[in-house]
This record gives C-alpha cells, sequence and structure tokens, in this order.
C-alpha cells in the first residue's frame, strides 16, 4: 500500500520540465526537518567545542584573551571560504532545492564529488542532471548517490579519527617538536596542492593563484614589519577578494586558454 502511494507522488509530480516535480519534493517538509536537525547538531557541537576550548585553556598555557583572539581569527579566515561555499549552494539550489543543499554545505564533504555522484546516479537512470529526463524519479536516485557519497566522509573521519589520536600520542613520546612540524607541514602541502591543480587549467586560473599569493605574503609582510597582528587574520579574506576580482577581469579580457 504504502509503495504504491509513493509510485503514485512520485508519478504525479514527474515533468518534463526539469525543474517541475523536482522541487516539490526537494521541498518536502520531512527533507527540512532532517536538514534542521543537522543545522542544529553543528550549532551544539561548535559551542561544546567552544566551551571545552576555554575550560581547557589554561592546560595549553593559554589565556582567555588569547582564546578569543584565536576565535575572532578563525571567524575571520572563515569569510572568504565561505563565500565560495555560498556560491556553491546557489549553483546547487536548482538541482536539488533548498534542504538538500544545506545538508550538503554544513557537512564534511566536496561538492564537486557528490555532485558528480549525483550524476553519474542521473545518467544510469537515462536522464541528464538538471538536463533532459531528470524529473522527480531521477532526483530520488540522484540524492540517494549524493547522500551516501557524503556519508561516506562522515565514515571515513569516525574511523580514522581515533587511530590518528594514538599516531599523535606516539610521535608525542618520539619527539614532541613533530607535533608542531606535521601538522603545519601537511596543511601547507593541503593547500599547496590546491593551488597547484589549479594552475595549469588556463591562464586566468594561473593569473589569479599569483595575485592572491602575492596579496597574501604582502599581508603578512605588512603585518610583521608594522607588528599589526589583525592584518595577518584578515590576510585571506583580502587574497580571495583580489582573487576573484582579478579571475573576473581576466576572464573577460581574453586570457582563456
Amino acid at each position: 500500500m504504502h509503495k504504491n502511494v509513493r509510485y503514485e507522488f512520485l508519478a504525479n509530480t514527474t515533468s518534463h520540465d526539469p525543474g517541475q516535480g523536482v522541487l516539490e519534493i526537494a521541498n518536502t517538509p520531512i527533507l527540512w526537518v532532517l536538514a534542521c536537525s543537522v543545522l542544529c547538531v553543528i550549532l551544539v557541537q561548535s559551542a561544546i567545542y567552544m566551551r571545552a576550548v576555554r575550560r581547557n585553556a589554561e592546560a595549553a598555557d593559554m589565556t582567555q584573551a588569547e582564546v578569543s583572539k584565536a576565535f575572532r581569527a578563525g571567524g575571520v579566515a572563515a569569510i572568504g571560504p565561505s563565500l565560495a561555499v555560498v556560491l556553491v549552494a546557489v549553483a546547487l539550489l536548482p538541482l536539488f532545492g533548498t534542504p538538500p543543499v544545506l545538508v550538503r554545505i554544513g557537512l564534511i564533504g566536496s561538492a564537486g564529488t557528490e555532485v558528480a555522484s549525483a550524476s553519474v546516479a542521473a545518467n544510469t537512470a537515462g536522464a541528464e542532471l538538471g538536463g533532459h529526463g531528470y524529473d522527480a524519479n531521477t532526483f530520488v536516485i540522484a540524492l540517494a548517490a549524493m547522500s551516501l557519497s557524503g556519508a561516506g566522509w562522515m565514515i571515513a573521519t569516525l574511523i580514522l579519527t581515533p587511530i590518528f589520536q594514538r599516531s599523535e600520542a606516539t610521535l608525542q613520546k618520539v619527539n614532541p617538536a613533530l607535533m608542531t612540524i606535521v601538522p603545519s607541514s601537511a596543511l601547507l602541502a593541503a593547500f599547496a596542492s590546491l593551488a597547484i591543480t589549479e594552475i595549469p587549467k588556463s591562464n586566468v586560473h594561473f593569473v589569479t593563484v599569483l595575485a592572491s599569493a602575492a596579496v597574501m605574503g604582502l599581508c603578512l609582510l605588512i603585518a610583521k614589519a608594522l607588528n599589526q597582528t589583525w592584518l595577518r587574520e584578515w590576510g585571506l579574506g583580502f587574497s580571495i577578494l583580489v582573487g576573484l576580482t582579478v579571475a573576473y577581469f581576466a576572464h573577460y579580457s581574453g586570457l582563456n586558454g
């Protein structure tokens, strides 16, 4: 009985118009409840983490003023990447609707990877993601594939985090200095790899990476010379804004290639 009702609902919302019917399912109340629940969990986790940091600051030889400064620096540094997340969310809204996109941007994962998973799932159903044949039935299949792809990131984090914690304890016993070098090196390598993969794509990408790197380096030099710590915090945001501006003008100046 329930299966017949579900199939009848999907059939009624299926349309030759790629956007019709899809958004009706995407904005159903149950998806809104699930999306808001995920966001609430993230807010609660953030509050617990911030409280734990403040309570254990003394053990790390940090004052409450230094903790507030660290939170402020992290918040400012997150502005630039958050703009990129917003742009991705706006692009995904016509394909998946608001609740699925809210869940996607609120969890660990990769928009490119999950959209690719959804695209493959849509192709297996004989449709094109957001194009011909993308109806309510295809949307459900694509959303399931995207959700499973995102779940893989969470499961990997759940399994690997305790393993890394044990490795951290072992490294601290062998050489405490390694725990300062290894995380910094890993973070630097991660960002470097992301930048390097963008450079060969086109002249616009190359110029944008150079401009962003130059602005970030300049901000750090000025901050060090003038002892302006706030400039270190805002350096990432400035470099992203300049990079976006340079990319815009470079694109329309004929540097594509």
